[in-house]
This record gives C-alpha cells, sequence and structure tokens, in this order.
C-alpha cells in the first residue's frame, strides 16, 4: 500500500466517523494572528501548543527558515491578505534553534539536484538568466538576526498598516521554550 493509499483510507473513515467535527471553525482567526514559521516538522504540533493556540486561532504560514525573502513574494501576499482579508492585527515570525537552513550549502544542494535527475545544464541555463543559487538558498548565520530581518520587512513594508503589531521570537524545537527577540508592542 502506498502512502497516498494509507492516508485516503484514513480519511475515509475520518470523514465517516465525523471525526472533523472537533475541528469545526471559520476562515477567521479567532486571536487575529498570523503566525510565520519554519516547516521544520518538530514545530508542527510543538508550536501551537507551546503558544496556546487551537485550531481556528491563528493563520500558519510556513516555509524553510521562517524567513520573508521578497517584499512581494507569496509569504507577503499571504501576510497582507491576513490582515486585510481575513481581520488579522499581530504578525509573529518564529525562528527556532538548530534551523536545517543555519547549516544549508547551495553548492551541495545542487550536487543533490543532479543527483536527483535535474541537468547540470538546466542549472547553467538558469544561473546565467540571473537565478543566484547562493542568494536563493542563502545560509542563515544567525537565526535570531534573520528574525529581526523578517520582522523589519513585514514592519516596513508600504501595504501594512502602522497599526499592525509584529513581534519575533526563537522556539527551542526541543522544549517549546519562547524567546523574544523582537516585541511588537515595543518597536526597536
Amino acid at each position: 500500500m502506498t502512502r497516498l493509499d494509507e492516508v485516503l483510507a484514513f480519511n475515509q473513515q475520518f470523514v465517516e466517523n465525523q471525526e472533523y467535527e472537533q475541528y469545526r471553525t471559520s476562515k477567521f482567526p479567532n486571536k487575529k494572528l498570523v503566525v510565520l514559521s519554519c516547516m521544520d516538522t518538530r514545530l508542527s504540533d510543538l508550536l501551537p501548543r507551546a503558544m496556546n493556540l487551537k485550531n481556528g486561532d491563528a493563520k500558519f504560514i510556513k516555509n524553510a527558515g521562517a524567513v520573508v525573502s521578497h517584499p512581494f513574494g507569496s509569504i507577503m501576499r499571504s501576510i497582507v491578505v491576513a490582515v486585510y482579508d481575513l481581520g488579522a492585527d499581530e504578525i509573529w515570525v518564529i525562528g527556532h534553534h538548530g534551523c536545517g537552513m543555519s547549516s544549508i550549502d547551495p553548492e551541495e544542494t545542487i550536487k543533490k539536484m543532479t543527483k536527483r535527475g535535474i541537468s547540470r545544464n538546466t542549472i547553467d541555463t538558469l544561473e546565467n538568466a540571473g537565478v543566484n543559487f547562493n542568494a536563493w538558498l542563502q545560509r542563515i548565520e544567525s537565526i535570531p538576526d534573520s528574525v529581526r530581518e523578517s520582522v523589519r520587512m513585514i514592519r516596513n513594508h508600504p501595504l501594512m498598516p502602522k497599526s499592525l503589531r509584529v513581534h519575533g521570537l526563537v522556539i527551542d524545537p526541543e522544549t517549546g521554550k519562547l524567546d523574544v527577540v523582537v516585541n511588537g508592542y515595543n518597536p526597536e
């Protein structure tokens, strides 16, 4: 049985047993929060529990490193929609200790791409077209500094209201302990 078959079999029972009832909520975040965090698997259940968030309390946006890398990329688009169309009034950027983005090596990642069938010609074509793999796959040198930079980008974005509170934190993926890097109620 494939993973897809396993998931679909479980899902059929989930729906038939109406287990979805406990998760019913609206599309509007109850606590009016947006949480931008890393996609690290250790944070999937730990982070909401460490923040006392239940299903429906917040909008969760996840990517590698909890980084806002472009002012008009998909992360900022999601934040804009959450603020203006879904009623969010606080953004929490949460990085974590031991993030894989702090040890990434773009050259090694490119080697892994070629081992998985991406031709060197494709990589060269993209580089010649202006893709800078070192910048695109940039290593995070300091988690707190990376969190500060994402907070700064959100806070100073031309489409964000000045009343928006943007916080920056770092979580320990082993214990769930949160450390404040930027307190959005008392901006630096």
